[in-house]
């Protein structure tokens, strides 16, 4: 029984060794692709701008008072025949696109940066023009519930929408990217302080001189070409030729937009700061 065992211990001691189990990692190391990470990350901006009270009275509650305000009471006279409210309702959509996409993204993104959240995000791999993309997009969504309550306000105050749902969408989407291309430039060259009140005061200047509110016809010809190069101009005109009048797809309009949001998001990009 002793010479048994020997021979078994002997036999194992001689056999081959088994290969060891290869390391398994889960999940696998590594930056996850890159449009993953900008839809994750435009999530995560959305959940924070509708969460911020600030950010839905300026996105929300501001252009709704104003298509109220501005519709219902002849203050401004507008140009030509019909209703008030449709001269005013593609203004106001283009109100709401530029405090959101420019004032709204701006200020939030200078303070994110002030206060180095956005210098933690420089750590990680996604890249800056990937956060301008998620901010655009977060932007976007935004947008969508603004023109969505927009539309049935004044929808109950009498408006007739003509054109091609297309073209207003085009619009939208190219003067989105300006506009946040505007707003990552400023917010991330300036300091927080800085952006508040320029963002604020350029807001102000292109409600007033963009053709939102006050028809274009108002202002002298020398300052009018001026004015009709502005991108805000672009966007009000495109979308009142389209609703209003029910043209086609304003060319001239939409080349004006896309022109600022190559040269918007292109500086942005070669221009922004983490921190």
């Amino acid at each position: 029984m002793t010479a048994t065992a020997s021979a078994d211990e002997t036999g194992a001691m001689n056999a081959a060794p088994r290969p060891a189990a290869p390391l398994s990692f889960t999940p696998a190391p590594g930056a996850a692709p890159v449009r993953r990470m900008i839809a994750a990350q435009a999530a995560h901006e959305v959940r924070l701008m509708l969460r911020n009270p600030e950010q839905l009275l300026l996105t929300i509650v501001i252009p709704a008072l104003m298509m109220v305000l501005f519709s219902g009471e002849s203050l401004i006279a507008t140009d030509g025949p019909g209703k008030r409210i449709d001269f005013y309702a593609p203004g106001l959509f283009g109100a709401a696109v530029l405090s959101t996409a420019f004032t709204g993204l701006a200020i939030g993104t200078g303070f994110e940066r002030r206060y180095g959240v956005l210098k933690r995000m420089g750590a990680t791999p996604l890249p800056r023009w990937g956060l301008i993309v998620a901010k655009a997009l977060c932007v976007l969504c935004v947008e969508a519930i603004q023109i969505a309550l927009l539309s049935a306000i004044a929808l109950a105050m009498g408006w007739h929408p003509h054109g091609d749902p297309f073209s207003v969408a085009l619009l939208v989407v190219l003067a989105t990217g300006t506009f946040a291309g505007l707003g990552m430039l400023m917010a991330g060259t300036l300091r927080a302080e800085a952006t508040l009140g320029l963002a604020n005061f350029v807001f102000l200047l292109l409600l007033a001189g963009g053709g939102v509110i006050i028809p274009l016809s108002k202002f002298p010809s020398g300052v009018r070409h001026v004015l009709d190069a502005l991108p805000i101009t672009a966007l009000t005109n495109g979308l009142r030729d389209v609703l209003q009048h029910g043209a086609t797809l304003p060319w001239a309009n939409v080349g004006i937009l896309a022109a600022w949001a190559v040269a918007a998001i292109a500086a942005a990009a070669r221009t922004f700061k983490w921190e």
